[in-house]
């Protein structure tokens, strides 16, 4: 072999054995650095939503029980009105005429009750013919009463206190028997109903809460929450098949008369998961709908691990399964590294981390 060929061959060996040597130092300078954290397991509350309807404890129909014109009218619309104040009067014209025909009746059956009796007492007529008499006489009375009574519809009075709605009926209108004149609602009391999951209606049942009159708040329509609690206090007692979900009823109080039937709302539950794990949501990522994070070992690699998100709040997941308390993950440049990467970790607190998502999200 001829001295240049030695000399080539030198050259080649020392190039390829310096590219070898310098590979890993080339590999820790493109090593990049990466905050982390670690799970924190506390006590959390979630508020929870749920659209509702607003009902009033009483809320009913009035409607004339008899026949005949309208003839005067005692209140208005929006009126609220007390138990027993008259409302409407029908024209009694013909409900007294009925009166006093059964009255007379009853008066005509009654002096020939009394002429049979004296009668019987003479043992000129049977005791049955005074018994036939007297079963006429407690029909004549039966009329009587009930003559009454036709007159008694006549005059419409409230049956609680409550407010008024629309006139359904002028003064002067020709009434046909049942017809509306007006709706009334007690507003005392508001019922608020809701529909809750089967998932979190059992987990309210078997957690003990049903039987506790849980307090709830009402978010009404402006934003605003209303400024009384009110207590769950009733279960609907069948699922819908069509939704899966079951009616709850929520009792709030109105002594300012705010709450009104038929608005909408949004009922507020508190709902606890206490020692529940709690991470960063940008500390996730998704594949086909299912959140992963990456989990930092030992040896400072990364591999992805699938993780149970238990409730949402904002800028964090509280975690069911998928990770522990000591577990270190990764909490920034989830798209620039891959599964199996090496990292430079840089630590910061959980507390860290939970007080600067506080921050970012003022």
């Amino acid at each position: 072999m001829s001295k240049k060929t030695l000399l080539a061959a030198g050259i080649l060996t020392a190039i390829l054995s310096g590219c070898s040597h310098q590979e890993p130092e080339s590999h820790h300078a493109t090593m990049l650095e990466f905050n982390v954290t670690h799970p924190i397991k506390q006590d959390t509350t979630l508020i929870k939503e749920y659209v509702s309807q607003i009902r009033a404890i009483q809320h009913i129909e009035v409607r004339a029980m008899e026949k005949g014109y309208l003839q005067s009218t005692f209140v208005d619309e929006g009126q609220t009105i007390e138990k027993g104040q008259p409302m409407f009067k029908v024209m009694p014209t013909i409900y007294e005429a009925e009166l006093r025909k059964a009255e007379a009746e009853a008066e005509a059956v009654y002096m020939e009750y009394k002429n049979t009796k004296s009668l019987v007492d003479q043992n000129i007529v049977s005791p049955n013919e005074l018994a036939v008499i007297e079963a006429e006489y407690q029909k004549a009375l039966a009329e009587v009463e009930l003559a009454k009574a036709h007159l008694a519809f006549t005059d419409i009075k409230a049956p609680f206190t409550g407010k008024m709605d629309r006139l359904e009926a002028r003064t002067g209108s020709l009434l046909d028997e049942g017809e509306l004149l007006t709706t009334l609602s007690d507003l005392s009391q508001m019922w608020v109903y809701f529909n809750v999951a089967e998932a979190e209606y059992l987990d309210y049942v078997q957690s003990g809460k049903a039987s506790k009159n849980t307090k709830v708040k009402l978010k009404l329509a402006n934003g605003t929450v209303y400024p009384y609690d009110g207590v769950i206090d009733a279960i609907e007692a069948d699922f819908d098949n069509h939704t899966g979900t079951i009616e709850m009823r929520a009792s709030f109080p109105n002594p300012d008369s705010l709450l009104r039937h038929g608005q909408t709302g949004n009922v507020l539950v508190d709902v606890n998961y206490p020692g529940s794990l709690i991470i960063p949501q940008k500390a996730t990522f998704q594949i086909l709908d299912q959140n992963y994070v990456y989990i930092v070992d030992k040896e400072n690699k990364l591999s992805t691990r699938h993780i149970e998100v238990n409730a949402e709040l904002p800028h964090i997941f509280l975690v069911s399964d998928g990770i522990e308390e000591g577990d270190t993950i990764l909490i920034e440049g989830l798209r620039r590294v891959r599964n199996g990467q090496q990292i430079e970790p840089h630590l910061i607190s959980a507390n860290d981390t939970l007080t600067e998502l506080e921050l970012d999200a003022e």
